[in-house]
Formats: structure tokens, C-alpha cells, sequence
């Protein structure tokens, strides 16, 4: 893959092919030497997300699929550069799934597989497929059969979840009445058209559709989602991160000290360094390398955090899931001290965030 760098006022940053600003400090900016083939490792698969449901957009549920879902294939190695929240509306959830199949080679989308008239989740993919819905009976005595274990009677409507666009394949697990779908798709010149079941890449595309209940979706995320994605992908890659957690700087101050080492990363490719802040916890630096097995992206890791570590110096006060109470703790543990706390004005704030 060709990314372009230019120079801005900030030095060599990549630019998008949609825009002749800097990704750094939006300036405009002059064309570099040429383009630039990347060093980091790339997936053969990039995955995106999609989550369905109008009640996302309104902030009535928090979608917490989208991130656990995003979790998942970055341990598994998959690139996700794309997440996609929209509702339930078949004419803008289609063109949420064209746009996401001309970026990305495979496509989860999650929810509205159930059985309400504002399921349509499976209309709209196969408006993308270009195929019509067919009625799986297998899934239908699927869904019987699950009824009738539980001694309930099934609602008509239930029978619209064994519609199924021509070409898909029901995936085998289904822990509750919606069945997964794995839905291959072409795209060619722009257009979506049936494909086989091959590997992804050169034109071959594939939809996962997951239902929205997170046990459910999770359970297949695991069970077939992911084993098909790698399959897909062939060469197995993975994404590790570590998160150094440090207090008394500003986001620019440590962009500032770690501008060197950022540079070298950009250069190789080998890692990436990100700011996150983080309010009462402080700011944290995510350092995230891939490479082809685990051990190679630890030693990455570790090499990056060696560095960072030695610039920043004492600021770093813990590493992943240390908070500063945490650690001022164990710090007092090791040296055999006691604490004792007199508080009025803070409420019982510190001995709470210390126990």
C-alpha cells in the first residue's frame, strides 16, 4: 500500500488522497520527494464495523459491541481502521455497507437480525449482494424447535429471522432465535455482486452479520467470525499494546519529548505511539506495535517503553491497568508503612479512591 508524505510545517505527515492538509497540523502543505511505500505490517483482511440500531444514534444505549468486537480483532491481528454507527433505515444502512466494503475487505455488522418490522438488516445486505431473501428452512425448525424446548408458542413474525440472502451461509452457532450470517460479496467497478466463498482480497468481500445481544454476538464473534477472518487472511499477524501511565504533563509536552522517537517509529513503521488523557487518571501514552507472533511485538514494546521511559522519567508513575491510588499502595506495602486520613472538605474522597 502507497502512502503519500508531504511536507507541512510539522515535517514529513502522511496525507489521505481526499485531502492536501496535513494530518498533524492541518496546514497546507507541499508535495515531498514521492510517494512513500509503508513499513508497517498490514493485515491481508481489513475489518469494519458497523452497529445497527437508531437507538444508538439517539445515546440510549452505549454500544459497547463496536468496542469489544474492535478488542477482538486487534488480538487477533486483524486491522480495523473504521467504525460505522447507523439506524434503522434501509436506504442509509445500505449505503453504510457499500461505503464500508469500498474501504474495508470484510464487514461485521451488528443487530437487526431480530423479528420487528425494524429488523432489516438482512434487506439491506442483500441490497448490497444484489440477490433477493430466501427462507432457510433449516432455521426455521431452528427456531421451532427452540419454542417448543421452552414450552412457548412462536409468534409468526420470528419466521422473518430465517430469511436469508441468496448466497449466505448460516453460521453454525446460533445461541438464540437470530442465526449469524457469512455473506460473500464481489465488488466490481464500484457494484456489489454474489461471490463464492474464496479469500478475501482482489475484489472478494465478505459481510459477517452478528445479532445485537452481546452474549449472542460475542459467542460468534468467537466461534466463527474470527476463525473465518484468519482463514481468510492466511498470514497470521498480531497487535499488542502497552499503555504507560504518567502524571504533571500535557498532551503537547510529551508529544514535545517524544517528538524524536515518534520520527524513528515513523520511519520504520514498527510501532505507534498515541496520547490519551485521561482527567483524574492522567495522561497515558499507548504504545501499539504489530508484527507476526507475539514475541517479536513484545520485544517491540519493550524497546519503545524503554525509551519513552528514559525521556519522560519520573513522570511514569505505572504501566496498563496501574492507577496512581494502586500503585502509592504498593508502594507503602513494600516499605512497611501505615497511612492514616483526616479528611473534610474532600468528603472521604481520598481514603475512597484508595480502597
Amino acid at each position: 500500500m502507497l502512502t503519500w508524505y508531504w511536507r507541512s510545517r510539522c515535517g514529513w505527515r502522511w496525507r489521505s488522497r481526499w485531502s492536501r492538509d496535513c494530518s498533524t497540523c492541518s496546514t497546507a502543505a507541499r508535495r515531498g520527494p514521492g510517494p512513500v511505500r509503508r513499513t508497517r505490517r498490514d493485515s491481508a483482511v481489513r475489518c469494519e464495523v458497523v452497529a445497527v440500531g437508531t437507538e444508538l444514534l439517539l445515546g440510549q444505549i452505549v454500544d459497547t459491541n463496536s468496542s469489544w468486537i474492535g478488542e477482538q480483532l486487534a488480538l487477533a491481528g486483524i486491522d480495523s481502521h473504521f467504525q460505522t454507527k447507523v439506524g434503522d433505515n434501509l436506504g442509509r444502512m445500505t449505503a453504510a455497507l457499500e461505503q464500508a466494503l469500498d474501504r474495508s475487505d470484510a464487514v461485521i455488522v451488528c443487530g437487526g437480525l431480530g423479528p420487528t418490522p425494524d429488523d432489516i438488516t438482512r434487506n439491506a445486505i442483500a441490497a448490497v449482494m444484489g440477490v433477493d431473501l430466501r427462507r432457510d428452512d433449516a432455521v426455521v425448525e431452528r427456531i421451532r424447535a427452540m419454542f417448543y424446548r421452552r414450552d412457548r408458542q412462536m409468534p409468526a413474525n420470528n419466521l422473518q429471522q430465517a430469511d436469508v440472502p441468496a448466497g449466505a451461509r448460516v453460521m453454525d452457532v446460533q445461541p438464540g432465535t437470530a442465526p449469524g450470517l457469512i455473506c460473500p460479496v464481489r465488488r466490481a467497478g464500484g457494484s456489489a455482486s454474489p461471490a463464492g466463498d474464496g479469500a478475501a482480497g482482489g475484489g472478494e468481500k465478505v459481510i459477517y452479520a452478528v445479532p445485537g445481544v452481546p452474549w449472542e454476538m460475542q459467542k460468534m464473534v468467537s466461534e466463527c467470525v474470527l476463525p473465518d477472518l484468519q482463514a481468510r487472511a492466511g498470514e497470521r499477524s498480531v497487535i499488542r499494546s502497552r499503555t504507560l501511565r504518567t502524571w504533571g504533563y500535557s498532551e503537547s509536552g510529551l508529544a514535545e519529548l517524544l517528538g524524536p522517537e515518534m520520527s524513528r517509529l515513523d520511519a520504520t513503521g514498527e510501532a505507534t505511539i498515541a496520547f490519551l488523557a485521561s482527567g483524574m487518571e492522567g495522561l497515558k501514552v499507548r504504545i501499539t506495535a504489530k508484527a507476526a507472533d507475539d514475541e517479536t511485538a513484545q520485544r517491540v514494546l519493550s524497546g519503545v517503553e524503554s525509551r519513552a521511559r528514559a525521556v519522560i522519567g519520573g513522570a511514569v508513575f505505572g504501566a496498563d491497568d496501574d492507577t496512581m491510588e494502586s500503585v502509592v499502595l504498593a508502594l507503602m506495602r513494600s516499605r512497611g508503612l501505615t497511612l492514616g486520613l483526616a479528611e473534610s472538605v474532600t468528603g472521604g474522597l481520598i481514603a475512597a479512591r484508595l480502597t
